[in-house]
């Protein structure tokens, strides 16, 4: 994801928390708990530079619909070439902000019910496993669910997030989500990932973890040679997150701002690419998070 809109998000205790957090982050992972370091990005970075991106990163971000603020999709269709590289997959469905959980034509009562949204996330969720069948992901894949919007979700929100949990879940797929992870200091201090998980029930839903505050994170970083691995997704604040992006291109000035190893226009590129790519940057606990390949 380019950018991580949010209606309440905002970076809390960064002081208070940042020494545990960085030592954590930075420490490097035992032998028994393996991370893997992957990107994303919003448009697909081309056949030609697939071979060079795998010599630092493990998975790639493949979209199934539109990127936020993009009009078309450039992952369609690529699938196959992204798993011939040596990819594992994150596999993305962008979700909807809530103020487009309303049709135009709906009288102004209407506009915020849980009814429509829960209409709308079933309806999203069909989609989304239609476009994963379409593109040859196989049976329990994990697709996760962009969440933009940070903060504690309304009800409006957490019914759209449900319904299209169970509707993914029911379609044979996994269900997950991309979500904040950190604390919203306007909103009750809630972390986004805490909120949804709290009222998810037995759901049983993957969490991908926002973070891109330094620190934790150690910022537009690519540590995969040891003695440094990429850093645990439980160092993002979310204990039980299996994916975190800790860096994002470009740098979000309001939240990443004591981050210094961004390129001097914000960017964060890719290593090893002779044409400037930029990437946001995750680490998981697998070298395929959504379990997409197919060998």
């Amino acid at each position: 994801m380019k950018h991580f809109r949010s209606k309440c998000f905002a970076v809390l205790g960064v002081v208070l928390v940042g020494l545990v957090f960085e030592v954590t982050a930075l420490l490097p992972q035992s032998s028994a708990a393996p991370t893997y370091l992957g990107f994303d990005r919003n448009t697909y970075p081309g056949d030609a530079n697939l071979k060079a991106l795998h010599q630092t990163f493990s998975y790639a971000g493949y979209w199934l619909n539109n990127p936020p603020g993009e009009k078309t999709n450039t992952w369609t269709g690529h699938r196959a070439a992204v798993e011939s590289a040596g990819f594992g997959f994150l596999v993305l469905f962008n979700g909807r902000l809530y103020v487009e959980l309303k049709p135009t034509e709906l009288k102004s009562a209407e506009l915020k019910s849980v009814a429509y949204s829960t209409k709308l996330g079933n309806s999203d969720a069909q989609a989304a496993a239609a476009a994963a069948h379409r593109e040859g992901f196989p049976a329990q894949t994990v697709i996760f669910l962009d969440q933009e919007q940070g903060g504690r979700m309304l009800p409006e929100q957490k019914a759209y997030i449900y319904a299209w949990v169970d509707a993914v879940t029911a379609a044979g797929f996994r269900a997950g989500i991309y979500c904040s992870g950190i604390p919203s200091e306007d909103d009750g201090k809630v972390v986004t990932a805490d909120d949804i998980r709290l009222h998810a029930g037995n759901r049983q839903i993957v969490y991908w973890s926002i973070n891109d505050a330094c620190p934790p994170s150690p910022g537009c970083a690519f540590p995969v040679n040891p003695p440094e691995h990429p850093p645990s997704p439980a160092a993002s604040g979310v204990s039980f997150a299996e994916v975190w992006q800790f860096a994002q291109s470009p740098r979000r000035k309001d939240v990443a701002a004591h981050c210094s190893n961004y390129s001097q226009d914000g960017e964060c590129y890719a290593p090893g690419i002779p044409l400037a790519l930029h990437v946001d940057v995750n680490s998981a606990t697998s070298p395929d998070p959504s379990h997409g390949r197919t060998h």
